[in-house]
């Protein structure tokens, strides 16, 4: 198979490449080759010192190939495929003069495997695996996105500037299928809120559902539409020109409405568009729609508060001889409209944020539904009851584990799922069948997200470590089986490094029946009969986890290796993979138990004898800037010093999706005064204060209020700012230098490394 690929493709396969890359801790090398330093202008800078990893790996639906995105050396990424015995992986791009002068940046397979259509350029492409065929299918260019392929392989859709666009395969002329996009209000392009007032496209905080899809038989496509017409202009002002810009975004608070997020149907042959009709789009999100092999559509919705879950199925409505409606009919039959049928429903008001989707599987005759829902203690997979949507469904995982997002069902009955058993600080694969019980797959020491071939036999992974960034992998779908390795990202560069493994600690917590988990990065060759400063951070729930952290994660190698920092993290609160009730102790208390939670971490190290009690800071972004703003101000002394970026202190400017831990002002007044500036008088530790003036998901407004407040009173404090930085404020690479910087700079100066 990999010869007869290669020689398809007229190409050569890169394992040679590939095995020379090293493997997965890296570490310094000997002899010559000096080891480079690891500075942050390096971290930030490009190609990446990680590499170019592995994205969207799709296996063709005949199983026989694996299509991904990916690249050697740091190069932009490119179109490879490998095969179910993970071969040698062979570039694709360069197949076609066309693709050889662009970047893909997605692909679909045809329904018979032997294919692709890819976008490349702002293109869409055809790509034969077996010779011959290949093709240019649009040459308009623009943003194209989220490129698929109808069922019956004939037509080929995406959308552009907010409307589905489609083109035959066989070549033609594109055809614009709806009308419903609309321009944003402004045409700065920064920030999370800046949006298509309307689109056929995915809500602000997206979840797994796509913004259109596909009916079986090709005769229907299921649109999210996303109006945000109605929604409030708020002023994030730019700063940068030769006058003050009054830049304006579209966006809610808490307690105000939402976008509406609607499905709507498209009849392919009329053109007709028709609403689902689905209640109260404007505080309710579409967690997944997708269509059962039986035809109808299923929609998983739940409210942006996370109380209420509702999963209908769609049924067809059609007209009868008789002038009458029915929900089924001959394949003739002129489909009017669709009712909704409740299949599971719930509600619990102690929700917080859920990780929560569903799946459809089965055959054209019966449909099978599976859900992640978190009803008892963890997250676990149910089907719903036969008896009614408001029955205990039942659980097919096991009851001591969280399941990570939603199922994936191949082949109508292997399902399979990550869970955080047996190590809360990795994800493994698991897999089940109706004859078998749940089974552990993957047992690489990290984060492992499955990808099973379309018969369930074959599993392809992206995996990932502490000292590893993500690489792709393949195994077979069975307990015990291997993982080989199909791709080595980094550069040669990336193994002249120390990259320190963390260790994984558990201590008690003053919370009866709480352990709380941290993970640790300690100096090379750390003396331990001397006291060494420990840096808490960055700060957030969800942190204690083995896995590549991207630049936050090489940004505390640095801290570590190069500055000689002890680097702690702790999952506080609110964190997954512990049990609902220590996820749910979060709700309407943050900056409060969950500064508890720090204390107890800051106590356990003061003990240590390694540690020196008197240089322990703390530092995080957004969230993580809340922790630290709130430690500093409502537990002085607690920390030596802390850097707050971007933190969110005053709640009446969450944002919408944040009414999950929030609600509203109108339900819950006083979790609303637990705004920060009421314990500003308590601050007597160093804070530095980071910011982009850009910042649409905390405004920048909110910290400026905080500086005067700190002014007023009297306070010594630093601040830093961006001015086109907006709420990832490290996201561009002169922002992230010098804001890092600051960060560095600030800790060597209240609590260096060395004395």
């Amino acid at each position: 198979m990999r010869r007869a690929l290669a020689a398809a493709l007229a190409l050569v396969p890169v394992r040679g490449l590939v095995s020379q890359q090293g493997g997965a801790t890296g570490g310094r090398t000997t002899g010559d080759t000096a080891t480079p330093a690891r500075t942050i202008a390096r971290l930030v800078a490009s190609p990446s010192l990680a590499g170019t990893s592995p994205l969207r790996p799709a296996w063709s639906p005949d199983g026989r190939r694996l299509a991904f995105l990916w690249n050697l050396e740091s190069r932009p990424r490119e179109l490879w495929v490998t095969t179910p015995a993970g071969d040698a992986p062979v570039r694709v791009t360069f197949f076609t003069e066309a693709t050889r002068r662009c970047t893909p940046t997605e692909f679909a397979w045809l329904p018979r495997g032997d294919a692709l259509v890819l976008l490349c350029g702002g293109d869409v492409h055809r790509v034969a695996m077996t010779g011959g065929g290949s093709a240019t299918l649009t040459t308009d260019g623009g943003s194209k996105s989220d490129l698929t392929v109808s069922p019956d392989g004939a037509t080929v859709a995406w959308l552009r500037e907010g409307d589905l666009w489609t083109v035959p395969l066989a070549g033609g002329t594109p055809v614009r299928r709806t009308t419903l996009g609309v321009a944003p209000p402004d045409s700065i392009a920064v920030g999370t809120y800046w949006r298509l007032d309307r689109e056929v496209g995915r809500a602000t905080w997206a979840s797994d559902a796509p913004p259109y899809a596909w009916s079986p038989d090709s005769r229907t496509i299921a649109l999210h539409v996303v109006d945000r017409t109605a929604l409030p202009l708020v002023p994030f002002p730019s700063y940068l020109g030769r006058e003050t810009a009054p830049h304006a975004l579209r966006r809610s608070y808490p307690g105000q409405p939402n976008e509406r997020r609607m499905v709507q149907l498209l009849d392919v042959a009329s053109g007709t568009v028709r609403d689902a009709d689905l209640p109260a789009p404007d505080t309710w999100r579409v967690v997944q729609m997708a269509w059962a092999p039986d035809g109808t559509l299923v929609v998983d919705r739940e409210r942006d508060d996370a109380t209420e879950r509702v999963i209908v199925q769609l049924l067809p409505m059609v007209v009868m001889a008789n002038g009458g409606f029915t929900r089924s009919g001959p394949d003739s039959a002129r489909v009017v409209g669709r009712s909704a049928l409740a299949m599971y429903r719930d509600r619990r008001p102690s929700r917080v944020y859920t990780d929560i989707g569903s799946a459809v599987s089965g055959s054209a005759k019966a449909s099978t539904l599976l859900f992640t829902s978190d009803r008892d203690e963890r997250y676990r997979i149910y089907q719903p009851s036969p008896a009614g949507p408001d029955d205990e469904p039942r659980a097919i995982t096991p009851p001591d584990a969280d399941v990570e997002g939603a199922p994936i069902v191949v082949a109508g009955e292997r399902v399979f799922w990550m869970s955080s058993a047996p190590d809360p600080s990795q994800r493994q694969v698991w897999m089940r069948t109706p004859a078998t019980r749940a089974v552990q797959l993957t047992t690489f020491p990290g984060i492992n997200t499955p990808y099973p071939s379309p018969d369930g036999r074959t599993l392809a992974v992206i995996a990932s470590a502490d000292t590893m960034p993500p690489e792709l992998f393949v195994m077979d779908a069975r307990a015990g089986a291997p993982m080989r390795r199909v791709t080595t990202s980094p550069p040669a560069e990336f193994r002249r490094h120390t990259w320190l493994p963390a260790r994984y600690v558990r201590i008690p917590s003053r919370t009866p029946g709480v352990t709380l988990h941290l993970r640790i990065l300690e100096p090379p060759g750390m003396d331990r009969t001397k006291r060494h400063p420990v840096l808490l951070g960055p700060v957030y729930s969800n942190t204690v986890r083995n896995r590549w952290a991207g630049l936050y994660g090489m940004f505390q190698q640095h801290l570590a290796v190069e500055r000689g920092y002890v680097v702690v993290q702790v999952d506080v609160r609110g964190s997954t993979g512990y049990g609902r009730a220590f996820r749910e102790a979060f709700l309407m208390d943050w900056g409060g138990g969950d500064l508890d939670d720090l204390e107890d971490v800051v106590r356990w190290l003061r003990a240590q004898p390694h540690v020196d009690p008197r240089r322990v800071g703390i530092w995080g972004s957004s969230y993580g800037g809340t922790l630290t703003v709130y430690s500093l101000f409502r537990k002085p002394g607690l920390f030596d010093a802390g850097v707050a970026g971007a933190p969110a202190v005053d709640p009446y400017a969450f944002g919408s999706d944040d009414v999950a831990i929030v609600r509203t002002p109108q339900e819950f007044p006083a979790t609303f005064a637990r705004g920060a500036l009421q314990w500003a008088p308590n601050l007597r530790d160093p804070l530095l204060v980071i910011h982009g003036l850009m910042d649409d998901v905390v405004p920048f407004r909110t910290t400026a209020i905080l500086a005067e407040e700190l002014m007023r009173l009297g306070k010594d404090f630093e601040l830093a700012i961006a001015p086109a930085a907006t709420h990832g404020w490290t996201a561009r690479p002169h922002h992230a230098a010098y804001l890092l910087g600051r960060l560095v700079d600030f800790f060597d100066r209240k609590m260096p490394a060395s004395r």
